[in-house]
Formats: C-alpha cells, structure tokens, sequence
C-alpha cells in the first residue's frame, strides 16, 4: 500500500512562489499516476495537475503557465512548483496516486493535505 506524504505548504504573499513535495512510501509509485488535488474552504476538492508514470502531464486551465508538475521516479517523490500564486490559489493541496487495472478496478492513495495560504 502507497502512503503519502505532503510538505511545502505556507503562508505567501500574492504573486509569490511555493513549491510542495509529496514523498511516496513504496517503489510501486513507479507505476501510478500521480496528482495534485485541491479543496478551497466551501468548495469541492478540484484536480490541480496530474503526471504519468511517463511524465505526460495535465493542468487545470486556472494554473496553466504557472505551476509545473514533476515526478523523479528514483526518489519517490513528486513536486508542484507554484508561480505567480494568487488569493484563488488557496486551498489544503493533496497528493494524490492513482492506477486503473486493466479490468477496470483502480487504486487510489491520498495524502493528509497541505495548507497553502495566500494573502497580503
């Protein structure tokens, strides 16, 4: 079973940077799609970006050109760099891993969520 770990959340100031790790506890991350998620107080949760276990990635129009997924598959780990961070931007970040068998049934890992905070 893959457990989750996210960091790298904060308080930021609009138009300022952050970057979150999500540290995965076993080697068959390899193999899952990985995502970041985000839920905004009084909002459902809403997927950020994801990344294939071959690097494809996927961004939600709001971050596009601002935030960068990226995975390193030796380490385990899995980053989002955040630019350009606004007051929309917050939210408790989840990483999320996840893969389809082939008849169908998936597999899905959470982490415990960060807190990113932007304000002035």
């Amino acid at each position: 079973q893959v457990q989750l770990v996210e960091s790298g959340g904060g308080l930021v100031q609009p138009g300022g940077s952050l970057r979150l790790s999500c540290a995965a506890s076993d080697y068959s991350f390899r193999v899952y799609t990985m995502g970041w998620h985000r839920q905004a107080p009084g909002k459902q949760r809403e997927l950020v970006a994801t990344i294939t276990p071959g690097g494809s990635t996927n961004y939600v129009d709001s971050v596009k050109g601002r935030f960068t997924i990226s995975r390193d598959i030796v380490e385990n780990t899995m980053d989002l760099q955040m630019n350009d961070l606004n007051t929309e931007d917050t939210a408790i970040y989840y990483c999320r891993a996840h893969f389809t068998y082939p008849n169908g049934g998936v597999a899905e890992f959470w982490g415990q969520g960060t807190q990113v905070t932007v304000s002035s």
